[in-house]
């Protein structure tokens, strides 16, 4: 993401200039609009036109509008978000108060407006626009018959292909069916890799699997590239990394990105770091659940004690559509740092993210033990019984 101008008052209201470069900037943009911000971008609109004879025809014309939003449709897959509202500001194509729809796209300029710019929103735009933050990863999670491939970028996991072969069982005395089914399976993963991983941009390929289907799998996919002499995959081979995975599911990837070999590997990348953020909470949930409390009035509570060590928060309690529950998220997180805890901000598209979600999308782990408001809530239901 590219900062074209930044005016932003002392009450925190203002307006930025940003351009997306790619398709993880839509996503970023995505996260940054709301509902009653207001919205200038370049789109064309059908404009109907009268000629001297009287006949009435249509023509499509590029004009800058500034919408006031009303609502916001992203599509995951095609990174394509919609914007729609009613019109605020004099154009001579669009009357007032008309509704229109901008298609936000990467390489087009926008400014967006806010009554009130919060720390989230701005600690989003810094990292949007630091090319740091964009430490890609690629992986290939497998099991016979099954393979997924995945981009993870540093806000989603994107399932760039699914390869299903149907692959039959061992005979005894005969295994060509098997292995000329297994050969055809494995020839499709080399093709996906091939087609969806841009090696310029990508550090690291993940072959994740159970048993020894990565193995396989990387001693067929090299063995073909040195017959057909693909410099593409010779020239990156040092960018495969084998790891564990309990199946080719897409969940299965939290397992590879958990592995210890993998995280040093990746430690520069924002992916790993809330995966590890979350095993950690799992175990000491397990060990000290003491130390780990999930849903928001647990944690608030452990925050009055100053006992929270890391938050953890999904990015979709952000886009809260109602002001007062948003602010109760912001609060919490410039509180949690203020007190010199940890603020990791989760992605909704990432594996760990949706774990995350299904925990109420908030959770901490613990500085010390804080046991009283478990205390609290037995003593109450007592009462009431």
């Amino acid at each position: 993401m590219k900062l074209v101008r930044k005016d932003i008052e002392k009450d925190n209201a203002g307006q930025v200039t940003l351009i997306p470069e790619d398709p993880e900037d839509i996503w970023h943009t995505y996260n940054l609009l709301q509902v009653g911000d207001s919205l200038r971008a370049s789109t064309i609109r059908k404009v109907q036109t009268e000629s001297a004879t009287g006949s009435v025809g249509s023509n499509r014309i590029r004009t800058t509008l500034t919408l006031c939003v009303e609502t916001i449709d992203f599509d995951s897959q095609a990174c394509q978000l919609r914007v729609k509202g009613t019109n605020i500001q004099e154009n001579e194509y669009v009357k007032m108060g008309a509704y229109h729809t901008i298609e936000l796209e990467p390489n087009r300029q926008f400014t967006l407006a806010k009554k009130q710019w919060d720390s989230v929103v701005l600690e989003r735009i810094e990292q949007a626009c630091d090319p740091s933050w964009s430490a890609d990863v690629a992986a290939v999670v497998m099991q016979e018959g099954l393979a997924h491939i995945c981009l993870v970028t540093p806000s989603m996991t994107l399932t760039r292909a699914k390869i299903e072969v149907n692959i039959p069982r061992k005979r005894k005395g005969n295994c060509s069916q098997h292995d000329r089914a297994l050969e055809r399976f494995y020839e499709q993963v080399v093709q996906a890799i091939q087609r969806h991983i841009n090696f310029e941009i990508v550090k690291c390929v993940l072959v994740a699997s159970p048993g020894f289907v990565r193995e396989q799998f990387c001693d067929y996919m090299f063995q073909q590239a040195v017959k057909t002499d693909n410099k593409l995959l010779l020239e990156n081979r040092s960018k495969f990394l084998q790891v564990h995975s309990s199946s080719g599911h897409k969940y299965a990837l939290k397992e590879a990105l958990c592995d210890p070999a993998v995280a040093s590997r990746l430690s520069d990348t924002k992916a790993a770091g809330e995966v590890k953020a979350l095993d950690d909470f799992y175990k000491m949930l397990q060990h000290e659940p003491d130390r780990a409390f999930y849903g928001l009035k647990h944690v608030e509570k452990a925050n009055e004690a100053m006992a929270i060590d890391t938050l953890l928060i999904s990015d979709e309690l952000f886009r809260h559509q109602d002001v007062a529950s948003r602010s109760r998220y912001v609060r919490l997180v410039d509180s949690v740092r203020e007190n010199m805890g940890t603020v990791r901000i989760f992605s909704s598209l990432h594996v760990s993210g949706e774990q995350l979600g299904q925990l109420t999308g908030v959770a901490a782990i613990l500085r010390f033990p804080v046991s009283e408001l478990s205390d609290q809530e037995e003593e109450s239901s007592s009462e009431e019984d």
